[in-house]
This record gives C-alpha cells, structure tokens and sequence, in this order.
C-alpha cells in the first residue's frame, strides 16, 4: 500500500489544485497500478480473447490506423520500429506487432508492464516494455524509431509538453512520423456528472494547476473500487498540443477532429457499434477526440 499523503485530501474532484509533480506522478502511478488489475480482467479489454486469437487487432489500434496509414510508407506498419508511449496493458502495442511492426512500449505504470509481459508471452509476440515517465521517454528507451505512437487517454496525464515534444523529437529517426489521436479537450471541458445537457465545467486552457479527481471506478465499469483512488491531470489546449510538437521541431502533416471516442465519457453518450458517441443532434457539437501525424525532417 503506498505511504504517501495528499496534500489537498478535502479537494473535491474535479478541482485545481497545486501539487508537487513528484507526488503526482507518484499518485498516478498507483492509480494505474489498480487499474492495471481490474483493466486485465475486465470484459472490455478482454485479453484472453486476444491471447487466443492471433488475427485480432484491438479497435483503438485498427482506428489509429486508418488515420496513420497514410502517411506511412507504403501504408503499413509491416517492418518499422515503433514505440508506443502509455501503453497500458500493451493490447494495442503489441496489435501494431501482429500487423508485422516491430515494438517498444513505454508506461509509467510497471504492473501494467508486468501484464502487457505476460500477454505478449501468451500471443507468442516479440515486444519490449519500458518503465518510464514519458516525457523522459528518450532517457530511458536511448533508441530511435520510425514511428512514434500515442493514442486516447494520454497527455492530460502529462504536467509538461514541452518535455514530451522534445523527447518525441529525440525518439524519431529522421523522416520518422509521429502520431496521436486523444481526448478533444473540449470533450473534457464537459460536466461528466449531467444527464441532462452538455455544460461547459471544466477549464480548457492550461495554467500552473492541475485538476485533481476521486474516481472509485474505471472507465470499464467494473465493480471492483480502485484503492488509490486520487489522481492529478493538466488540461492542454489544442494550441499547446499543436505548439509543444512545432517548437520541438517537427512538421505536421495532418490534423482532425472526430466524433467518438472507446469509452462512455459522458452519460449522455450512446454506444454504436463498439464506439461511444453523442446522439444526434448532439454529436454535431462537440468534438470528443483529435488526431495528428507529424514527421521529422532532416
């Protein structure tokens, strides 16, 4: 069990808070330790039936695709060195391995590595897994790569992008593309407690605080309480996002704005076919994920 007080233990969720990043990453780090667990033996991720089934291809993965093939090479993965940073339990990482790519994953969480271990191990994949805090990715991994890779859920965790942009840069070998598609921070400018009507709640813009939330619950929805329950994230606006990746360098080649998202983000979504959504009229309103592909030239 970990030792370490919150300092702001009375904030309620959803609020800003100060917070030293050490103790945060700290927190956080816990968090996806528990959520590692319940994530492993959840439905919604449901490993075995992956393990099991050497064709499957994870649906984050098969989306991010049809937006990064493109810009790729001959329009595949097949026979480049990617690295997945926050790669969690590895589903995704290692569904880029059975297209044919060859694979690293990053995560700052090392029961999730431990997992995302095993599970290569039972689909019979080669996969390497780095414990690390991402932004330092570069430090840790000392490789480069022709595809960086980050997808949903992600740099909300993440109090400094432009440590994040520069160890990307570091990680690209020249003419290598970088990708992300992630929670729109509008969609997280949303009350995710009303039923009733989308409202605006939270902040969009970045400042020196972090929102600290209590979610005694995964986005799985499984029953099972997670035991630290508290974590720390940064809003990041589009133009931060879009700003870290430029003043480090690289070029973007591609830039979206879509309509779903893998999980219930608010309760007035539906799901359809797999995917969470808006009903209509309301899926015209707010964006609920972006995505980019960048490269690195030289």
């Amino acid at each position: 069990m970990s030792t370490f007080p919150p300092p702001d233990e009375d904030a309620p969720s959803g609020a800003d808070v100060v917070v030293d990043r050490e103790h945060a990453l700290l927190a956080n780090r816990a968090n996806w330790d528990d959520r590692a667990e319940i994530h492993a033996a959840s439905a919604m991720y449901d490993l075995p039936g992956f393990a099991s089934d050497p064709e499957r291809i994870s649906d984050v993965a098969a989306e991010d695709l049809a937006i990064l093939a493109p810009h790729l090479p001959g329009g595949t993965v097949r026979g480049l060195d990617v690295v997945h940073l926050q790669c969690h339990v590895g589903k995704d990482t290692l569904s880029l391995a059975r297209l044919g790519a060859r694979v690293t994953g990053v995560d700052l969480s090392p029961r999730s590595l431990e997992i995302a271990r095993g599970l290569a191990q039972e689909c019979g994949l080669e996969a390497r897994f780095v414990e690390a805090d991402v932004q330092h990715a570069a430090d840790a991994v000392e490789d480069t790569f022709d595809v960086v890779y980050t997808s949903i859920g992600t740099v909300t965790w993440l109090p400094d992008l432009t440590a994040w942009a520069r160890s990307i840069a570091r990680l690209l070998r020249p003419g290598g593309t970088f990708f992300i598609r992630d929670g729109h921070p509008m969609l997280y400018s949303l009350d995710d407690a009303r039923s009733d009507l989308l409202e605006v709640r939270h902040r969009y813009f970045p400042s020196a605080l972090s929102q600290t939330w209590v979610d005694t619950y995964s986005y799985t929805g499984d029953p099972t309480p997670i035991e630290h329950a508290r974590t720390y994230e940064w809003p990041h606006s589009l133009a931060e996002v879009i700003g870290s990746l430029l003043g480090a360098g690289l070029r973007l080649t591609s830039f979206d704005e879509q309509q779903t998202v893998p999980w219930p983000a608010h309760p007035l979504m539906e799901e359809t076919d797999g995917v969470w959504a808006f009903p209509e009229p309301l899926r015209q309103n707010v964006p609920t994920t972006f995505s980019i592909t960048a490269v690195k030239d030289g």
